[in-house]
């Protein structure tokens, strides 16, 4: 008879096996998962927790908030808020070497504030900011690695749908997981167009200089951030003040979103439809991964592999620091080959007691995982941003885009060894507003 860990160990092998045959990652959380614990309790328990859990995710009130911040973002897009807010980010960036790719980082650390989704805010960077710098003269490689690289900051910036998934699964303050987000996010963004600065220096044939706009021009734009920046103050002030809850939250943002866009008149009837769809299709496929992820976590608990680690990964002689450095390590490669989400969902059980035995802040840890799991969508083979422009800039290999990204995958290593030793850039603003 094979031994519970055995089998939890059998079922992780089967459940990467399975992720490289292209299955989608919920079917086969969800499969595997009951399968084993079935196995390890029995057919009529595996299926009491199949019904259950999946019963349990799509009808929980709290993961509402999730369908609601995806529809903001998608109402955004349609309401042409990305092309206003690329428009100024150039005003401002767009006369020096490489401004166009600062302007879409910009651009795109914005957007992700009405967003939350990485293949979102890159597929919107894509069609708007790669026309105009194939325009200018910017070279594939700088102009598609910043978009997918930018597109990443839609996981980062609050309200982030990884950073939701985070506080739903480990319990904590979604208010506080937002906030904390914000500083990191900025920084992530300067070290963002360090890297764009670096490389112009180093190769200007990279991006060329643009026109330069004059100061009247510049304030002028600034108007096209006023309802970006409406909206976000009104989640995250609603949100600090007690106004509301995370998830009226993303309520009354898609609503600020929508009657922003019908003040402009910049929204059809077809483009709220197609924002609905795509917020269905969108939403559909992240619940179904919360509910594939636990199940798979149920059948984790009963093998005792989850503790196991814990305990020895906890009995290593090697400082906090160190054992945090293992586990960015393991997201690190992961995030090469699995769905960040995915890889988050299928790692919190294992990791998260670590931390806390290890006294570390689980609101700092949620922001370490964030950056971390950025890095998988812009590395090889998985890559999701980069596949997302591939398919808007199909003349592009996909090799030019991933060369693209490296640089941006050097910065993203970088913040993440500062936060890892200055935590306060994350922890300072929830401390300051809770």
């Amino acid at each position: 008879m094979l031994s519970n860990t055995l089998v939890g160990v059998i079922g992780i092998v089967l459940l990467v096996a399975l992720f490289f045959l292209r299955i989608p990652v919920a079917y086969v959380m969800a499969l595997v998962g009951f399968a084993g614990f079935a196995w390890v309790r029995g057919l009529d328990p595996g299926l009491s927790i199949l019904a259950r859990d999946i019963y349990g995710v799509f009808s929980s009130y709290g993961l509402t908030i999730i369908p609601l911040f995806i529809f903001m973002g998608h109402l955004a897009y349609h309401a042409g808020i990305s092309r206003r807010l690329y428009d100024t980010a150039y005003k401002f960036t767009g006369s020096t070497r490489g401004g166009l790719a600062m302007a879409t980082i910009c651009a795109c650390t914005a957007f992700g504030a009405v967003c939350g989704s990485s293949p979102a805010t890159a597929a919107t960077m894509a069609t708007v900011g790669l026309p105009e710098m194939r325009r200018y003269g910017y070279h594939p490689e700088l102009a598609t690695g910043s978009v997918a690289s930018g597109g990443s900051m839609g996981m980062l910036m609050p309200p982030s749908v990884v950073l939701i998934v985070y506080g739903v699964l480990t319990e904590q303050s979604i208010g506080r997981l937002f906030m904390a987000g914000v500083v990191p996010a900025v920084f992530i963004t300067a070290l963002f167009i360090a890297a764009i600065a670096l490389m112009c220096r180093w190769r200007p044939e990279l991006g060329p200089a643009g026109p330069r706009h004059s100061l009247l021009q510049k304030m002028q734009s600034l108007f096209n951030l006023i309802e970006t920046l409406a909206v976000f103050l009104l989640v995250m002030g609603g949100l600090f003040l007690g106004w509301f809850t995370p998830t009226e939250a993303g309520g009354v943002g898609a609503m600020g979103v929508l009657l922003a866009a019908l003040a402009r008149r910049q929204i059809s009837w077809d483009g709220f439809w197609r924002a609905v769809v795509d917020s269905l299709r969108t939403s559909c496929m992240v619940l179904f991964l919360v509910a594939g992820a636990v199940i798979f976590g149920h059948f984790l608990a009963v093998t005792g592999i989850p503790m196991a680690v814990a305990e020895a990964i906890s009995g290593l002689d090697l400082p906090g620091w160190a054992v945090i450095f293992l586990m960015v390590l393991v997201y690190l490669l992961g995030g090469c080959f699995i769905d960040a989400l995915a890889l988050i969902m299928l790692t919190i059980p294992i990791f998260y007691p670590i931390v806390l035995r290890l006294g570390y802040d689980p609101i700092w840890f949620g922001v370490i995982i964030v950056l971390v799991t950025q890095m998988g969508v812009i590395t090889p083979p998985v890559g999701i941003n980069a596949y997302v422009v591939k398919g808007v800039d199909t003349r592009t290999p996909l090799e030019t885009i991933f060369k693209g990204c490296l640089p941006f995958l050097g910065a993203l290593l970088a913040g993440t060894v500062a936060l890892v030793f200055v935590p306060e850039l994350v922890l300072w603003l929830p401390r300051l507003m809770y």
